[in-house]
């Protein structure tokens, strides 16, 4: 099967974290404490209350760009090990681009695989921000998450 995935629209970063893959994905599936350590500085808050538990779900969150609200809806969840969403603007549909997580046991802790897919994204006005998403900014959420944990991370 082929694919219509250009490579340089999937951005991956990832990372051992020395915490239980449990408190990791806490923080992950709860919007409220995304802000704590997104790495992209884009993240102002979120209600509290809207921890993700299910395919079809969404979470609201405000942005740092001023009065931006971002609806989330959940695409992918595997309580405790995946989790990935489609922001968009509130009432609207997604404009094709996906943020996942995925958390794997590992002897040294959590493997933490961050991925930022653009590849449906078809907005030029959005493909500049998307283009700004490099691998170093989704290591510098896994770099947070780990701080925020309570693990350090270890470079593989």
């Amino acid at each position: 099967m082929t694919t219509d995935r250009p490579s340089d629209r999937v951005v991956v970063a990832e990372r051992v974290i020395a915490a239980p893959r449990e408190v990791i994905f806490e923080l992950i599936a709860d919007p409220a404490r995304q802000p704590e350590w997104d790495g992209n500085d884009n993240l102002a808050g979120a209600d509290p209350g809207q921890r993700v538990r299910a395919v079809g779900t969404s979470f609201t969150m405000r942005l740092t760009k001023a009065g931006a609200v971002r609806e989330n809806v959940i695409v992918e969840f595997d309580e405790g090990r995946l989790i990935a969403w489609k922001p968009s603007e509130v009432g609207s549909p997604p404009p094709g681009h996906l943020w996942r997580w995925e958390l794997f046991d590992d002897e040294r802790g959590t493997r933490v695989v961050h991925t930022y897919d653009w590849s449906d994204l078809h907005d030029a006005k959005r493909e500049v921000r998307a283009r700004a998403t490099t691998p170093a900014r989704l290591a510098a959420s896994i770099e947070r998450l780990a701080a925020v944990a309570g693990g350090a991370a270890d470079s593989d």
